[in-house]
């Protein structure tokens, strides 16, 4: 059986729900070890700049990747071209971005889920087309032209295993990407959809106080909202997410004057 055949085997094995490996030697889990393991992300960002990596240092790695980048599709290289971020191993795609780069109003997301990592791109699914229906009730849409354009991204351009939330580490790494994404881009507002990108972007977290209150990020007007995969938990909150979007659209119009 050879690479291919295996991995195939693997990404079965994940998509009928399995979540654990089992080895060839019997592991008794009733033994409690004298010191929980940490998770590899957890121990790297808990541990010293010098002794948390040993080879390149994944941020500067990846400042110098992102500026190097001077158009669009060179970053979109750069960042499939990444190699010191472990979410990369266990993703089928490199997730990128969707819609207008031209647009008015950027996007950022958290992570992508498993609908996004096999598509190979944002928001889809039903956290997708509820996004889709939220900024087309504001004249924006992905597949718009000028006025009507939208474009969106993520913090993270690969899928966390089981969805969970991206590490600091990984987001610390990640976000010279970002900041060249919306350099190049050059929108006159970003929405941050999420407590990711509020930690990537502001540097901190709390959807709920932050939502509604236009903030900076990277140089631009933004807005925190409720990301649609959280709204569809919690439909009450939409009448929130509402008020954000007319919020986003009464800036829009001021501009345009």
């Amino acid at each position: 059986m050879d690479f291919h055949d295996m991995k195939a085997l693997l990404e079965w094995q994940v998509e009928m729900g399995a979540t654990e490996a089992i080895g060839e030697t019997p592991v008794n889990r009733y033994d409690v070890p004298g010191e929980a393991p940490k998770p590899k992300a957890a121990a790297l960002a808990a541990a010293p700049a010098s002794a948390a990596q040993d080879g390149p240092d994944p941020v500067e790695t990846a400042r110098r990747m992102a500026a190097g980048a001077t158009d669009l599709e060179a970053l979109r290289a750069a960042v499939a071209a990444f190699d010191l971020c472990d979410l990369k191993r266990g993703a089928r795609n490199t997730v990128f971005a969707d819609g207008n780069p031209h647009a008015r109003v950027m996007v950022i997301g958290e992570a992508p889920g498993r609908d996004e990592d096999i598509a190979g791109l944002p928001f889809v699914g039903r956290a997708g087309r509820l996004l889709d229906r939220m900024f087309a009730a504001i004249g924006l849409s992905r597949g718009g032209e000028g006025a009507e354009a939208l474009y969106i991204t993520n913090i993270m351009p690969w899928r966390p295993p089981q969805n969970r939330e991206p590490a600091p580490v990984e987001i610390a790494m990640m976000l010279p990407f970002v900041e060249r994404h919306v350099a190049l881009a050059a929108p006159e507002v970003i929405v941050l959809m999420g407590n990711t990108a509020c930690q990537g972007m502001l540097g901190r977290k709390g959807i709920t106080r932050l939502r509604g209150t236009w903030t900076e990020a990277a140089g631009h007007p933004a807005m925190p909202m409720f990301h649609p995969a959280y709204l569809l938990r919690n439909p009450a909150a939409k009448r929130e997410a509402w008020a954000d979007l007319l919020e986003i659209r009464a800036r829009l119009a001021e501009g345009a004057e």
